[in-house]
C-alpha cells in the first residue's frame, strides 16, 4: 500500500504540470487585459502601460509562465489584481462554504441514491423499483438551477420555513448555518443521487446473480441477510468510485448553485474572477481544484481495500 500510495503522488507532479499550463495559457488568450478593467476607460495609455509592467503582464508569454511554476514549486499562488491580498489568503477564505455544501450535498446524494439502488435492485420489477427508478430518471433530467429556483419559491417564498439565500458559518452559528445549507445541498444532491441509485441498482443486480449468493438462499437464509450481508458489501466497490467522482462533480457543480443561493464560497470567487481577468485567482482556483480531483481519486483507490479484503496494491 505504501509502494502503491508513493507511486500516485508521484505521478501527481506530471498531471498537475499540465493543469498548470493548459489554465496558464487558456486564460492569457482570453479576449480582454486586466488592466484595462482594474484602471477603467478614462485610463491613460501610460498608467496602462506603467501598471502591466507592474504587474509582469508585459514579459513574453513563455517568461510568465516559468515564474508562474516557479511561484507554485513555492507554494505561492501569487498575487490578486482586485482582491489586493495573495490568492492563498482569498482561496482559504472562500473555502469554507464550498466544502460545507459539497459535503452536505454529497451526504443528501448517498443518503437517497444508496438505499434506493439498493431496494430497487434486490425488488426487481416491483412497484418498489419502478418507482424509485423514476424518480432517478427525473433527478437526471431535472436542470439543478430549476430546482433550487423552485426550492427557494417554496420552502423560503411561500412557506417561510427556511432562508431563500446566504451562508452562515457552521463555526460560529451551527444552527443557522444548518437552516442555510438545507435547500442548496438538497438542490444539489438530488441531481447526482439519481447516477448513484441507477449504478447501485445495476451492481446489486449483478452481486445477487453470482453463485455464492445461490448457495446462500439455498442455506434458507432470510432475503434480509442476503442482501445486506452478502451481496451489499461487494456491490459497494463500484459504488464507491460512483461517490467519489460524484464528489469531485459536486465541487464544480456548486458554482451555479452558488450563485443562485448567494453563497459566498470558491464558485462566486472564480466567476467574478474570470469576469474581471484575474489571472491568479482563476489559476488557483482551478489548480486547488484539479488537486482535488485527483486526490479523491486516489481516496477511493484506498478505501476499495477496506471493503474487499481480496483487493490488494502490491
Amino acid at each position: 500500500m505504501t509502494r502503491y500510495l508513493c507511486h500516485r503522488l508521484l505521478a501527481l507532479i506530471p498531471v498537475m504540470a499540465v493543469v498548470v499550463t493548459v489554465v496558464f495559457l487558456l486564460i492569457h488568450l482570453i479576449p480582454g487585459d486586466p488592466v484595462s478593467v482594474m484602471l477603467g476607460p478614462d485610463a491613460t495609455a501610460n498608467q496602462i502601460q506603467a501598471t502591466r509592467r507592474a504587474l509582469g503582464l508585459d514579459r513574453p508569454l513563455h517568461e510568465q509562465l516559468l515564474k508562474f511554476y516557479a511561484r507554485v514549486l513555492r507554494g505561492d499562488l501569487g498575487q490578486s489584481y482586485f482582491l489586493d491580498r495573495p490568492v492563498t489568503t482569498a482561496l482559504r477564505e472562500r473555502a469554507e462554504p464550498t466544502l460545507v455544501l459539497t459535503l452536505a450535498a454529497l451526504l443528501v446524494a448517498v443518503a437517497i441514491g444508496v438505499p434506493s439502488g439498493i431496494l430497487a435492485g434486490a425488488s426487481r420489477g416491483s412497484p418498489w423499483d419502478r418507482t424509485l427508478m423514476t424518480g432517478a430518471l427525473l433527478g437526471v433530467c431535472i436542470p439543478g438551477f430549476w430546482l433550487s429556483l423552485n426550492f427557494i419559491y417554496l420552502f423560503a417564498v411561500r412557506l417561510g420555513w427556511l432562508p431563500a439565500a446566504g451562508y452562515a458559518s457552521v463555526f460560529v452559528d451551527p444552527v443557522a448555518a444548518l437552516r442555510h445549507m438545507v435547500l442548496p445541498a438538497v438542490s444539489l444532491g438530488f441531481n447526482q443521487s439519481a447516477l448513484i441509485a441507477r449504478i447501485a441498482r445495476s451492481c446489486m443486480l449483478e452481486v445477487l446473480q453470482q453463485d455464492y449468493i445461490r448457495t446462500a438462499r439455498a442455506k434458507g437464509l432470510s432475503q434480509r441477510v442476503v442482501v445486506y450481508v452478502h451481496a451489499f458489501r461487494n456491490a459497494l466497490v463500484p459504488v464507491t468510485t460512483v461517490i467519489g467522482i460524484t464528489m469531485a462533480i459536486l465541487i464544480g457543480g456548486a458554482v451555479v448553485t452558488e450563485i443562485v443561493f448567494n453563497i459566498p464560497g470558491l464558485g462566486r470567487l472564480i466567476i467574478s474572477a474570470i469576469l474581471r481577468r484575474d489571472y491568479p485567482v482563476v489559476q488557483g482556483v482551478v489548480l486547488v481544484t484539479a488537486a482535488s480531483y485527483v486526490l479523491i481519486n486516489l481516496a477511493v483507490d484506498c478505501v476499495y481495500a477496506f471493503i474487499d479484503p481480496r483487493i490488494r496494491y502490491d
